[in-house]
């Protein structure tokens, strides 16, 4: 699938924007519409029929609602609508977990699924669900034309990765939208900044992670574990704000605005706060779908609490069906829930170096649980951080030094000062230079991930597995 998407945007979009720009407003759905099923059936043509299914369910659910005010028969069908969608993602993608759950429980011998992940579908089902929610709310008008409707589900930009954008926050551009050279020239812009931080930064320092992972983690030094650890943390931040970037980038050159997804979350001076930054438009949802339903905090802090928790093994378990993710989710609830208690006051008063350096080391920990999908091999992972097979080695010196230039530029680019840094120039006294300058960098971080695409092989979409 990471061929095919990358061979889609480099030989496919241009002829998709050339034929967009051309057509008339009455065909410019249809287009995106077709280049949305043409990029989702080239990675993966076997379950195309899911997505179209399960928006063609939804969006006659959607009708049925809006030619009723009969609450009973709005409810039946944004049930029936629900049901569909969430079966979908069960049946793909935890019917085998829950079997499994079953057979080591009751001692039982079911025939565990072996099914294959359709691509994206955590993301265009809650997209979907959106919908048919917020038309059951009255917070949308419902939609009446399939094709429109579909080429908001199909939306290719964004379509197996995210970001999560709800049905209302484009309702109107799906209608009537503003193409320019304005918005063409900052769509560029941000695909390219997008393009460069997957390409030259989160696959160049995922490549430590890989063989760190792949090693006896009885047998890593403290270091060797750090490295490994850190380099995913900044791999899995530069794919998938990436990626965000590309998709946020391509829909403003088609005239959308999707909502933004990272606000440097490193910088966090919290957990609350870390994750008001990192996958924004998920967070959302849920507080949106799930935390405010619940009741949110508005019925005391014993069920407040309880519904964090549910929020957060929730969180855990829509990235993955298994145990690591759920103890992620857990783990980021008990954090939070205990910065509800006050300990988020005593973070305030801290030093802004000692906040935040909490703050990232308990996002660290959390990787480990995310990324290695064992229980046994997190708490092993675990002890080598803090316990390891010695402080040092000859592989984690060799590998510091190997990257040492990237962890900077890393910690660099995962911060504001290249934003404040750009904004300063572009409204100072050398702004000439930097608006002349700027086409020219672009090129350039064009070329050289062209470059690094054409020569490398190792190139992971780690969100395209949700």
């Amino acid at each position: 699938m990471v061929f095919s998407s990358l061979t889609f945007l480099y030989f496919f979009l241009p002829v998709v924007i050339i034929s967009y720009m051309l057509v008339p407003k009455k065909i410019k759905n249809v287009i995106l519409f077709v280049s949305g099923l043409l990029f989702y059936a080239w990675g993966e043509p076997t379950y195309i029929w899911v997505m179209i299914v399960s928006a063609f369910v939804d969006f006659a659910a959607g009708i049925i609602m809006g030619r009723t005010e009969k609450k009973s028969t709005r409810r039946m069908a944004l049930i029936f609508s629900m049901i569909v969608d969430l079966g979908f993602l069960f049946v793909f993608k935890y019917s085998g977990f829950v079997v499994g759950v079953i057979n080591s429980v009751f001692g039982t011998s079911i025939t565990e699924p072996d099914l294959p992940l359709p691509i994206g579908i955590s993301f265009y089902t809650f997209q979907s669900m959106s919908y048919t929610i917020d038309v059951y709310l009255g917070k949308v008008k419902v939609q009446k034309n399939f094709i429109n409707y579909l080429t908001y589900v199909s939306l290719f930009p964004q379509l197996v990765a995210g970001p999560i954008v709800r049905y209302d926050e484009v309702a109107d551009e799906i209608d009537e939208r503003t193409v320019n050279v304005d918005n063409v020239s900052e769509g560029i812009g941000t695909f390219v900044k997008g393009l460069a931080k997957k390409v030259l930064l989160a696959n160049n320092i995922g490549m430590l992670w890989t063989q760190v992972k792949a090693m006896d983690y009885s047998e890593l030094s403290v270091l060797t574990a750090w490295l490994g650890i850190l380099a995913f943390t900044f791999q899995i931040y530069f794919d998938f704000s990436g990626y965000s970037d590309m998709a946020k980038g391509l829909g403003k050159i088609f005239g959308f605005n999707f909502p933004i997804n990272f606000d440097h979350p490193y910088q966090s001076r919290s957990i609350s706060e870390f994750w008001r930054r990192w996958h924004i438009t998920l967070g959302s949802w849920f507080r949106n779908y799930l935390y405010i339903p619940l009741g949110g905090n508005r019925n005391g802090k014993l069920k407040t609490y309880r519904n964090l928790a549910i929020v957060w093994l929730l969180t855990g378990f829509w990235h993955g069906a298994s145990f690591n993710f759920i103890l992620w989710g857990a783990f980021y609830g008990v954090l939070i829930i205990i910065e509800r208690l006050g300990f988020s006051k005593v973070l305030e008063k801290l030093p802004v170096a000692v906040s935040t350096a909490y703050t990232f080391l308990m996002v660290v920990i959390g990787w480990v649980m995310f990324d290695i999908e064992t229980l046994p091999g997190v708490f092993s992972y675990l002890k080598a951080m803090f316990a390891g097979n010695g402080l040092t080695d000859s592989f984690g010196l060799y590998q510091l030094s190997s990257y040492g230039v990237m962890f900077v530029l890393c910690i660099f680019a995962s911060t504001d000062i290249f934003t404040k840094l750009t904004t300063r120039l572009s409204s100072g006294k050398a702004s000439a230079v930097y608006y002349y300058s700027l086409p020219v960098v672009q090129l350039l971080l064009i070329l050289l991930s062209t470059c690094y695409l054409v020569d490398a092989t190792y190139n992971p979409f780690l969100y395209f597995r949700f």
